[in-house]
Protein backbone atom coordinates (compact mmCIF):
# COMPACT_ATOMS: atom_id res chain seq x y z
CA UNK A 1 0.00 0.00 0.00
CA UNK A 2 3.08 2.38 0.71
CA UNK A 3 4.22 2.07 -2.53
CA UNK A 4 0.88 2.74 -4.23
CA UNK A 5 0.92 6.18 -2.80
CA UNK A 6 4.87 6.55 -3.80
CA UNK A 7 4.28 5.91 -7.39
CA UNK A 8 0.86 7.45 -7.86
CA UNK A 9 2.47 10.89 -6.03
CA UNK A 10 5.65 10.38 -8.18
CA UNK A 11 3.41 10.24 -11.19
CA UNK A 12 0.91 13.16 -9.95
CA UNK A 13 4.03 15.63 -9.26
CA UNK A 14 5.71 14.72 -13.07
CA UNK A 15 2.14 16.12 -14.08
CA UNK A 16 1.84 19.39 -12.29
CA UNK A 17 6.06 19.60 -13.37
CA UNK A 18 4.61 18.79 -16.98
CA UNK A 19 1.94 21.65 -16.65
CA UNK A 20 4.10 24.01 -15.17
CA UNK A 21 6.84 23.89 -17.50
CA UNK A 22 4.21 24.29 -20.54
CA UNK A 23 2.97 27.43 -19.12
CA UNK A 24 6.64 29.41 -19.19
CA UNK A 25 6.52 29.75 -23.17
CA UNK A 26 8.42 26.84 -24.34
CA UNK A 27 7.04 24.50 -27.14
CA UNK A 28 8.00 21.51 -26.51
CA UNK A 29 8.02 18.54 -29.54
CA UNK A 30 9.84 15.06 -29.84
CA UNK A 31 11.31 16.79 -33.16
CA UNK A 32 11.76 19.89 -32.71
CA UNK A 33 13.39 20.58 -28.90
CA UNK A 34 12.64 22.98 -26.73
CA UNK A 35 12.41 26.03 -28.92
CA UNK A 36 10.68 29.24 -27.00
CA UNK A 37 7.34 30.22 -28.44
CA UNK A 38 8.38 33.79 -29.50
CA UNK A 39 11.18 32.93 -31.37
CA UNK A 40 10.75 32.17 -35.09
CA UNK A 41 13.72 32.97 -37.15
CA UNK A 42 17.23 31.74 -37.38
CA UNK A 43 20.25 33.01 -39.02
CA UNK A 44 23.68 31.11 -40.19
CA UNK A 45 26.31 33.16 -40.93
CA UNK A 46 29.34 31.27 -43.10
CA UNK A 47 31.19 29.07 -41.47
CA UNK A 48 34.54 29.88 -42.87
CA UNK A 49 37.56 27.20 -42.64
CA UNK A 50 40.79 28.57 -40.71
CA UNK A 51 42.54 24.79 -40.14
CA UNK A 52 45.46 24.25 -41.33
CA UNK A 53 44.14 21.84 -43.72
CA UNK A 54 41.52 24.02 -46.33
CA UNK A 55 39.30 22.17 -48.32
CA UNK A 56 37.50 23.64 -50.33
CA UNK A 57 34.06 22.87 -49.82
CA UNK A 58 34.01 22.08 -46.37
CA UNK A 59 32.83 25.91 -45.18
CA UNK A 60 29.64 25.96 -47.46
CA UNK A 61 29.02 22.14 -47.02
CA UNK A 62 29.18 22.64 -43.31
CA UNK A 63 27.03 26.10 -42.98
CA UNK A 64 24.37 23.99 -45.25
CA UNK A 65 24.21 21.32 -43.40
CA UNK A 66 23.38 23.38 -39.93
CA UNK A 67 20.89 25.49 -42.39
CA UNK A 68 19.00 22.18 -43.63
CA UNK A 69 19.40 20.80 -39.59
CA UNK A 70 17.49 23.36 -38.28
CA UNK A 71 14.92 23.63 -41.32
CA UNK A 72 14.13 20.32 -41.66
CA UNK A 73 14.18 19.47 -37.50
CA UNK A 74 12.18 22.90 -35.99
CA UNK A 75 9.87 24.79 -37.31
CA UNK A 76 11.77 28.28 -37.37
CA UNK A 77 12.18 30.57 -41.01
CA UNK A 78 15.62 30.85 -42.06
CA UNK A 79 16.57 33.78 -42.56
CA UNK A 80 19.33 35.66 -44.18
CA UNK A 81 20.00 38.21 -41.06
CA UNK A 82 18.89 39.48 -37.99
CA UNK A 83 17.85 36.18 -36.92
CA UNK A 84 15.94 35.93 -33.33
CA UNK A 85 18.82 33.07 -33.40
CA UNK A 86 22.01 33.48 -34.33
CA UNK A 87 24.97 30.87 -35.66
CA UNK A 88 28.15 31.68 -36.87
CA UNK A 89 31.68 31.11 -36.22
CA UNK A 90 34.83 29.08 -37.65
CA UNK A 91 35.78 25.65 -38.53
CA UNK A 92 39.27 25.60 -36.20
CA UNK A 93 40.84 22.04 -37.02
CA UNK A 94 39.92 19.14 -39.62
CA UNK A 95 42.70 16.71 -39.41
CA UNK A 96 43.40 12.66 -40.85
CA UNK A 97 45.41 10.74 -38.36
CA UNK A 98 46.22 7.48 -37.33
CA UNK A 99 43.96 5.54 -34.27
CA UNK A 100 45.24 2.17 -34.39
CA UNK A 101 48.39 0.55 -35.57
CA UNK A 102 48.51 -2.73 -36.99
CA UNK A 103 51.15 -5.40 -34.72
CA UNK A 104 52.67 -7.07 -37.74
CA UNK A 105 53.72 -4.08 -39.75
CA UNK A 106 53.81 -1.16 -37.56
CA UNK A 107 51.35 0.99 -40.31
CA UNK A 108 48.25 2.35 -39.39
CA UNK A 109 45.36 -0.10 -39.46
CA UNK A 110 42.79 2.43 -38.76
CA UNK A 111 42.66 6.02 -39.82
CA UNK A 112 40.79 8.72 -38.28
CA UNK A 113 39.63 12.24 -39.60
CA UNK A 114 38.34 14.76 -37.02
CA UNK A 115 36.25 18.25 -37.66
CA UNK A 116 36.36 20.88 -35.07
CA UNK A 117 33.68 23.56 -35.18
CA UNK A 118 33.43 26.37 -32.79
CA UNK A 119 29.87 28.06 -32.88
CA UNK A 120 28.63 31.01 -31.07
CA UNK A 121 24.93 31.31 -30.82
CA UNK A 122 22.91 34.35 -29.61
CA UNK A 123 19.56 34.40 -28.94
CA UNK A 124 17.98 37.75 -29.47
CA UNK A 125 14.47 36.90 -28.26
CA UNK A 126 16.44 36.18 -24.67
CA UNK A 127 16.79 39.49 -22.60
CA UNK A 128 18.90 37.27 -19.83
CA UNK A 129 21.53 35.97 -22.49
CA UNK A 130 21.69 32.26 -20.53
CA UNK A 131 20.54 30.10 -24.10
CA UNK A 132 23.78 31.68 -25.73
CA UNK A 133 26.83 29.86 -25.88
CA UNK A 134 30.48 30.13 -27.46
CA UNK A 135 31.51 26.57 -27.61
CA UNK A 136 33.63 24.01 -29.43
CA UNK A 137 32.04 21.13 -30.95
CA UNK A 138 34.23 18.01 -32.42
CA UNK A 139 33.71 15.03 -34.22
CA UNK A 140 35.56 11.83 -36.18
CA UNK A 141 35.33 9.01 -38.14
CA UNK A 142 37.57 6.60 -38.35
CA UNK A 143 38.19 4.38 -41.32
CA UNK A 144 40.43 2.04 -43.63
CA UNK A 145 43.21 2.80 -46.35
CA UNK A 146 43.51 6.04 -48.12
CA UNK A 147 41.73 9.40 -47.35
CA UNK A 148 41.12 10.42 -50.85
CA UNK A 149 38.82 7.47 -51.31
CA UNK A 150 36.72 8.13 -48.18
CA UNK A 151 36.88 11.72 -47.73
CA UNK A 152 33.58 13.04 -49.24
CA UNK A 153 31.64 10.37 -47.18
CA UNK A 154 33.38 11.05 -43.88
CA UNK A 155 32.96 14.55 -44.22
CA UNK A 156 29.30 14.18 -45.33
CA UNK A 157 29.01 11.74 -41.84
CA UNK A 158 30.95 14.03 -39.79
CA UNK A 159 28.89 16.98 -40.08
CA UNK A 160 25.78 15.32 -39.62
CA UNK A 161 27.21 14.42 -36.34
CA UNK A 162 28.65 17.67 -35.54
CA UNK A 163 24.95 19.85 -36.77
CA UNK A 164 22.79 17.62 -34.64
CA UNK A 165 25.52 18.10 -31.38
CA UNK A 166 24.95 22.04 -32.17
CA UNK A 167 21.35 21.40 -32.70
CA UNK A 168 20.63 19.47 -29.42
CA UNK A 169 22.93 21.61 -27.17
CA UNK A 170 20.43 24.41 -28.67
CA UNK A 171 17.52 23.56 -28.31
CA UNK A 172 17.50 20.70 -26.34
CA UNK A 173 20.05 22.03 -24.23
CA UNK A 174 22.10 18.81 -23.81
Amino acid sequence: MKNYFSIRAIVIGCILLMGSTQSCGVKYSLSGGSIPENMNTYTVLFFENISAMVIPTLSQNFTEGLKERIRTQSRLNQVDQDGDGTFEGVITNYAIGSSGVEANTGLAALNRLSITVKVKYTNRKDETGESDYEESFTQFKEFRGDISTNEEQLTRDIILMLTEDIYNRTFNNW
